[in-house]
């Protein structure tokens, strides 16, 4: 890898000292370095091949880390990272102990805002810009934010503020069409049509043009009525520039764009001038996402993350691979397309999380039942109870991580109602590379306190679509949290079965040793009970729960153990203990559970044998509480 100029920068104090020119040298250098350190590590890719020429236009103009860089999201915070003295160890990002994958304050003095949410930028960064002016810093706030995180609502709460502040903000809108899926929705079109399809056109119509004058050369009346059409078209199109210039106009800023996002000189120039303006600025930039990469860019909905690249196959291996068992998220995905079958008022919501969520196949095969809002995740919720009070049979796919934006509505618009609606929800637990901003990590412990709602929380695969089918017939709201990627490849059923609501069943009968187990600690919980002869319970459901199990547990054993994959707080076995007060028939309890604490990111093995819930650790603690 041949990276001169990249080699010798360790801050954008050293950046800064390259003279213009060589600019794009350097953008060809680190997108080279990306390509080699991503493949080795994995992680997200695309979005960072995007912003390669704005990351070093930014650093290079930007008295960083005096100056403030707010990156939404932080998908795209790799070049940022690489930038700012952190090069060296870019082998370790996602992994545990190792740099994380988004921006974390604890990291670097040039993280100014930790993410992993997106739409936050701009309101963090004009939070930044006040208390700035309030103190007499002279530092300028930039926030950076893609065309798909705009769509969200506290993006535009944000602008809304900022517009008539007299703060000095700089936003930098990132358009390139998408977030992780293709953006959807008013704006991503209004935008498009307004202003990238007509500036390209006038743009490209005038090169065309001009390239026309070296084969022939036209009379000069010829040249007079082409000359008279395009200055026409131009100020046709003008008026379409004007339109869309009045949104952010509007909103009290002052625009500047749409420009190439990876011509890094003309960025410098402008981001130049943009430093000296006062008031809030708005500067729109075009950009592609897996720009470099020819893959990447065919394909930015699959490139958007990637794995680490596979070792090259040992000569003369001829091992077949064994088909690893389905994940969650597909039996989730397989289970809604039969319901959905079975049941023609079913419809499926996503947050702009199609693939994610696993409803590709389900969009396909019920193109006019499923929609994508964009990231509105609060829109989400209210938009399915919506539904529900027509007859619908809402669906509502959605992470852990980010229902918790969406909490009021789902309290409000679709708990106080009673509305039907079912939230699958994703990635609940320990999630590993990502980290703790998309840890599932309280979901049991804020639905808990909801009324009328039920929660389940399936122990395996065919658990899970046990559970869906179960929750889907219910005439109230109702959750289903599981885990990301593989469970324990139990044998699915391809049923719509149902299971009684409220019951747990016993896995293993033992003496003495109860554990109560959760959704995917039950697996670990027979695991211990083989050592300890303990009896296993799987609840199967957090609420209601199986009382009369319960109590029956307390009064067969000397010591009972909760587990569950979910913050200790307010938990599961928050709920078991709150049953055993209540019915008199308290016995010595061992909670295990996540501690209040912030989760790390890595591997979720190693995370979960730290927090105590690994099945070694959960025996050592259980013989360590009886003894």
């Amino acid at each position: 890898m041949n990276t001169p100029l990249l080699d010798n920068i360790n801050s954008p104090k050293d950046l800064r000292e390259l003279p213009l020119e060589k600019l794009p040298q350097l953008a060809a250098e680190l997108r080279e370095f990306l390509l080699d350190s991503v493949g080795k590590t994995g992680g997200h890719f695309a979005s960072n091949l995007g912003v390669i020429e704005l990351t070093i236009a930014l650093h290079y103009v930007y008295d960083t880390p005096h100056d403030h860089l707010v990156w939404d999201v932080g998908h795209q915070s790799y070049p940022h990272k690489i930038l700012t003295g952190r090069k060296n160890r870019m082998n370790t990002i996602r992994q545990y102990g190792g740099l994380a994958g988004f921006p974390k304050r604890s990291e670097s003095e040039y993280d100014d805002f930790g993410v992993g949410h997106s739409s936050t930028s701009i309101g963090a960064a004009l939070g930044m810009a006040v208390a700035d002016k309030l103190s007499g810093n002279t530092a300028r706030s930039v926030a950076i934010i893609g065309d798909g995180a705009m769509t969200a609502g506290q993006a535009f709460e944000a602008l809304n503020c900022a517009g008539d502040m007299d703060a000095n903000l700089l936003v930098i809108l990132n358009d390139n069409e998408m977030s992780i899926s293709p953006n959807v929705g008013a704006l991503p079109k209004y935008l498009a049509s307004h202003v990238l399809s007509d500036m390209r056109g006038v743009l490209h119509e005038l090169k065309h043009q001009s390239a026309r004058v070296l084969d022939r050369l036209p009379s000069m009346k010829e040249i007079a009525e082409k000359a008279e059409n395009k200055f026409k078209a131009i100020a046709h199109e003008g008026e379409h520039i004007k339109q869309s210039l009045s949104l952010f106009e509007n909103f009290g800023f002052d625009y500047t764009g749409a420009v190439d996002g990876h011509d890094v000189i003309q960025l410098v120039e402008l981001l130049r001038e943009l430093r000296q303006r006062k008031g809030a600025q708005l500067l729109h930039i075009i950009t592609k996402k897996g720009n470099g990469y020819k893959l990447a860019e065919n394909d930015p909905v699959k490139y958007h993350a990637i794995g680490k690249t596979p070792a090259a196959e040992t000569s003369g291996s001829l091992k077949t691979p064994v088909a690893p068992p389905p994940t969650y998220t597909q039996v989730f995905g397989k289970w809604l397309c039969d319901q959905a079958a079975a049941d023609s008022r079913l419809v499926a919501i996503t947050p702009a999380m199609r693939e994610g969520s696993g409803l590709v196949e389900f969009e396909q095969q019920f193109p006019t039942r499923y929609f994508d809002v964009g990231i509105a995740e609060q829109h989400a919720v209210t938009f399915a109870a919506g539904l529900a009070c027509q007859g619908a049979k809402p669906v509502v796919a959605i992470y852990s991580t980010f229902l918790q934006r969406g909490y009021d509505q789902l309290l409000h618009d679709v708990a106080l109602q009673n509305l039907p609606v079912l939230f699958a929800i994703d990635r609940a637990g320990i999630v590993g590379a990502d980290g703790p901003t998309h840890a599932g990590a309280y979901d049991l412990s804020f639905l808990r306190c909801v009324p009328n709602m039920v929660i389940a929380a399936p122990s395996d695969e065919n658990e899970c679509r046990l559970l869906l089918s179960t929750c889907y017939q219910l005439d109230q709201p109702t959750a289903v949290r599981y885990p990301r990627g593989s469970g324990c490849g139990a044998e699915i059923s391809g049923s719509l079965q149902t299971v009684p609501v409220g019951k747990g069943v016993i896995r293993k009968q033992g003496e003495k040793i109860a554990i109560i187990g959760f959704g995917s600690m039950v697996q670990a919980a027979l695991t211990v009970a083989e050592t300890v002869n303990a009896t296993v319970a799987d609840m199967r459901f957090v609420k209601p729960l199986d009382i009369d199990l319960i109590v029956e547990l307390a009064q067969s054993h000397d010591y009972l153990v909760c587990v569950e994959e979910n913050a200790q707080a307010g938990g599961a076995g928050s709920a078991v203990l709150e049953t055993l007060a209540e019915h008199g028939c308290l016995k010595p309890t061992l909670l295990c559970a996540i501690p209040d604490i912030v989760t790390e990111h890595g591997d979720s093995a190693k995370i979960l044998d730290d927090l105590g819930l690994s099945a070694e650790k959960l025996l050592a603690k259980i013989q360590a509480f009886v003894k």
